[in-house]
């Protein structure tokens, strides 16, 4: 069992694609999130812009563990740091781009961070599960 882990940790087929679709990802936050105001529908959905944001940075982290799986505590941490840096990056450039009729919004920031470090749990689960099917 420790085999197949150490394997798929180290030699997954799968990297290279989940580097690009962190890419793509990436991109798609940033044009998600720097879309002019007056062109965002308005759904009348409670809190709709936070999951949007828990979402997107949810699965911005996975991708990133899947583009370099490792086990190891101090990258979860960073990948988690680092969707929350993102996040609060983006909040900056909509505040200063006030133009887009965009602005700034704290919650926005939580809302990148949570969903940041539970995209990593998640994988965390995933391989844990995956650790447990291996014969």
């Amino acid at each position: 069992m420790q085999h197949f882990w150490s394997a798929f940790l180290q030699k997954s087929p799968y990297k290279k694609r989940a580097k690009w679709a962190l890419i793509g990802w990436t991109l798609l936050i940033f044009i998600a999130c720097f879309i002019p105001g007056n062109e965002i529908p308005n759904l009348k959905v409670p809190f709709i812009d936070k999951w949007v944001h828990f979402i997107l940075f949810g699965v911005w982290s996975l991708l990133a563990m899947l583009a370099a799986p490792s086990m190891n505590h101090l990258r979860l941490i960073l990948v988690a740091i680092a969707a929350a840096l993102l996040g609060y990056g983006v909040e900056e450039l909509q505040g200063c781009l006030s133009f887009l009729g965009r602005a700034k919004d704290i919650y926005d920031i939580y809302a990148d961070a949570f969903g940041g470090i539970l995209g990593v749990l998640f994988f965390v689960l995933l391989a844990k599960i995956a650790k447990n099917k291996t014969p």
